[in-house]
């Protein structure tokens, strides 16, 4: 009866789990109205190294008594060029402008401001501009929508009319250049917007000397401003390739020395471009277009630096960090794709000779040295991507060629690691270093989400600011080697146990990485938690041995609904401003723009599928598993009928990993992350199950299958007996019943081992539990006195014994 209600109880289990990791959110600060006035100045291109006590000492006073932050311009053309910028502004979502430009490059006209009047202005272009956002562009933005949701605004400059535009192309107030007395101006509205020039160019004198222009009439915006108002002052966009992160600014009641940050960021000090304009209105206490805005209204946090030299240089930081990271994680990536391949190649040919055979005819063995050496490669391949991540805790983005600095610090990080498995002990049994690599895997990235994520902002295998697609929380990378790690050490642990206790052991392992993936406190991934909690139920019903049944998959697509479906609900009963991606998409759905949703994930799936050197990995993996480790000379169909917990894992991360791509818009991103780590131990652990195939255990005692424990052996209690897992072990990777294969005997096996045709009984390792091996005395390695072999079995081949 037990038995049958277990899938039903797992899978309740995995939910309770999922939902309430997913439920619970931290505290945020509500926008309460902060000013009667609110005047946002641009200045396209500045950036936290301009911004000094001589060359800009007005918004030096600025940032020592408001709060700053590092500034993401990212806009729906990158790069973001001014004019993408501005309208990106007034559009409170990613917006460009439709003009011709060449490839990677700005429009190549300006904008046209007309004044028929003398008090507003017009855009000609507004209405082709809006059209091409709406039907051409995934975001749906909306350009004017700022401009809309107040009663007047005025706009200063170009740039200003840019922002400040209604859809239909009417600009309220309009002024080319700041008056000689801008007070009446920037007073006739409770919103202004003021273009106060450009900081462009590469060259560092150009670059003050415009600064130094700014400043001063940022000087005059201050000098002029309203009471009771609030001054936004934001670099607005790049003016030089690549992309870098810009200054933000704000100063005014209930903004003092701080850092700024909010919801779409959820990182302190970091605020996107997409936020300005709901920061203003949220100010003024008007209500926001929530199904136009994707921005989301920034607060000011404490615990700043009271030095704003020592503050500035935080922004600075993330500047050049964000720029390094850049220019490194593509080569790093294609690297690691190519070394992953040629281990790929080069474990072909030993992967052929590593079964042992009876007679003399066969393929000469490897010399163990060089099988060896290949496994030590293995553990360094899989632990590459950990020790990246663990990198990114030493400034090498301030050297001189940060690029190198990165690599030998990541090389030295990697050897480490391979020295730690491989001295660790149980390396010599077959799951050792499977084991270690994936329980050092997990504590890394886990240790690192714990702590804020801090080595995830910016990292060469995170994720950069820069890109304006995430914040906090795990990256594309980690979350596949992380969901790896957590499914592989459950499968490690579960293989350990009795039989009975194994779906447990998965639930209890992988309900805990669900939470810290899908904790808003932690990993920030709800998708991702829905994912694995997919993974983890197909790991958990097929962990104790069988086929993956239709009703086992169903099982384990119901957890993944339920924890979908149980957070859905919880996110849509917040606020709106306060809804995580489910539930705004969910909101979408419902208001009739959930297309643009799905429009931006395809894109962004294929975008990733055909670009990333991550895809590379994935599809290299899987062709290495399918078209040589599943074969039958490839040793992992034996290792998954051994151990059928680690299969269990296996199947488990593949369905996480695709799942969490696919949803996450990341295509096999994911997967490829996962294989990263994955398909390196699966070929470590088929060389090793392949070099003890011809080892043998007597059956395991009656009294023991007698009392139900058929996949336990002697004293020690780990793992089978007969190499197998009982009648329902499990032999093909989806856990067919068939034989119980001979060999690879766990620790505690009191058996004698011996490999026909061979002088040594141990000379290959012994048992894939037991490194010392049974010994050729007539006692094994322990002292335990052996049980002589009869010889007809010593001079028959381990593939007849099997058969027969």
């Amino acid at each position: 009866m037990l038995r049958r209600i277990a899938p039903a109880l797992l899978t309740v289990l995995v939910v309770a789990l999922g939902v309430t990791a997913l439920a619970a959110r931290p505290p945020q600060g509500t926008p309460q109205r902060t000013a009667d006035f609110v005047v946002l100045a641009g200045i396209a291109g500045l950036r936290w190294e301009d911004v000094d006590p001589q060359r800009t000492p007005t918004l030096w006073r600025m940032a020592q008594d408001g709060s700053i932050g590092s500034l993401s311009v990212r806009s729906a053309h990158r790069p973001t060029c001014p004019v993408d910028g501005w309208l990106t502004v007034g559009a409170g979502s990613f917006a460009a402008w439709n003009g011709s430009r060449a490839a990677g490059g700005c429009p190549a006209t300006a904008v046209t401001v007309e004044q028929p009047d003398g008090i507003g202005a017009n855009l000609p272009d507004q209405e082709s501009v809006v059209q091409y956002n709406q039907q051409r562009l995934p975001w749906g933005a909306l350009p004017g929508s700022l401009s809309e949701s107040v009663r007047c605004s005025v706009a200063v400059g170009p740039g200003a009319a840019v922002a400040a535009a209604r859809p239909f192309g009417r600009v309220d107030r309009y002024a080319p250049a700041l008056p000689a007395d801008p007070r009446p101006l920037l007073g006739s509205c409770v919103l202004s917007i003021v273009d106060l020039g450009t900081v462009g160019g590469a060259d560092p004198a150009t670059r003050e000397v415009e600064a130094r222009a700014a400043d001063a009439e940022l000087a005059r915006v201050l000098a002029a401003r309203p009471p009771r108002s609030l001054v936004l002052v934001a670099g607005i966009s790049d003016t030089t390739q690549p992309s870098r992160l810009h200054v933000a600014v704000a100063d005014g009641p209930g903004w003092e020395r701080g850092w700024l940050t909010s919801a779409s960021t959820g990182r302190d000090g970091y605020l996107q471009l997409v936020d300005l304009a709901p920061t203003a209105l949220a100010a003024l206490g008007r209500p926001m277009p929530e199904r136009l805005f994707l921005g989301r209204p920034a607060i000011s946090t404490g615990d700043r630096p009271t030095d704003l030299a020592e503050a500035i240089a935080a922004p600075a930081n993330a500047d050049r960090e964000a720029a390094a990271q850049r220019a490194v994680s593509g080569g790093f990536f294609a690297l690691l794709a190519g070394v992953q391949v040629l281990l790929a190649l080069a474990i072909l040919p030993l992967l052929r000779r590593a079964r042992p055979h009876a007679g003399p005819a066969g393929p000469t063995p490897v010399s163990g040295r060089i099988v060896a050496v290949v496994e030590l490669l293995l553990v360094a391949a899989a632990l590459t991507v950990p020790a990246a991540l663990l990198a990114d805790a030493v400034p090498w983005w301030r050297g001189e060629h940060p690029g190198w600095i990165f690599a030998g610090v990541t090389a030295l990080l990697v050897a480490a690691g391979t020295a730690a498995v491989r001295f660790a002990p149980g390396y010599a049994n077959t799951l050792g270093p499977v084991g270690a690599v994936a329980g050092l895997t997990t504590l890394v990235v886990g240790l690192d989400v714990l702590t804020g994520a801090r080595l995830q902002l910016n990292g060469v295998v995170g994720y950069s600011a820069l890109q304006g697609g995430r914040y906090a929380g795990l990256s594309t990378v980690g979350l596949g080697v992380f969901l790896a790690g957590a499914l592989v050490s459950g499968g490690w642990f579960a293989q350990r146990v009795h039989r009975g206790w194994r779906p447990a052991v998965m639930v209890a392992v992988g309900g805990l990485a669900v939470v810290v993936v899908g904790s808003p406190y932690l990993g920030a991934d709800p998708v991702g938690a829905i994912a694995l909690t997919a993974g983890v139920s197909v790991a958990a019903v097929i962990s104790a041995g069988g086929w993956l049944t239709i009703s086992r998959l169903a099982w384990a697509t119901m957890a993944a609904l339920a924890v979908g479906i149980g957070f859905a609900v919880v996110d849509l009963r917040r606020p709106a401003g306060e809804r995580g991606s489910l539930g705004r998409f969910l909101s979408a759905l419902g208001d009739g723009t959930g297309g643009f949703a799905v429009h931006r994930s395809s894109t962004e799936n294929f975008e990733t599928l055909v670009n990333s050197p991550l895809t590379v990995l994935a599809l290299v993996g899987g062709l290495l598993v399918w078209f040589a480790l599943l074969q039958p000379w490839g040793g992992l169909m034996r290792l998954f009928g051994i151990y059928p917990a680690v299969r269990a894992a296996l199947a488990g991360t593949v369905v996480a990993a695709v799942l969490g791509g696919v949803l996450d818009g990341a295509a096999l991103d994911v997967m490829g992350a996962a294989a990263a780590l994955v398909v390196p131990m699966a070929a470590l652990a088929s060389l090793r199950v392949l070099g003890h195939a011809a080892d043998r255990t007597r059956p395991a005692p009656a009294r023991s299958r007698a009392n139900g424990a058929d996949d336990e052996s002697g004293p020690g209690g780990v793992g089978p007996v007969d190499g197998g897992d009982g009648p329902t072990g499990g032999g093909g990777p989806l856990g067919a019943a068939h034989p119980a294969p001979v060999g690879d005997p766990p620790t505690g096996t009191p058996a004698t081992v011996t490999r026909a045709g061979s002088d040594a009984p141990g000379e290959h390792g012994g048992d894939a539990d037991d490194p010392a091996g049974p010994t050729a005395s007539g006692s094994t390695s322990d002292g335990t006195p052996s049980v002589p072999v009869p010889p007809r079995q010593v001079s028959r081949s381990s593939t007849e014994v099997a058969a027969s």
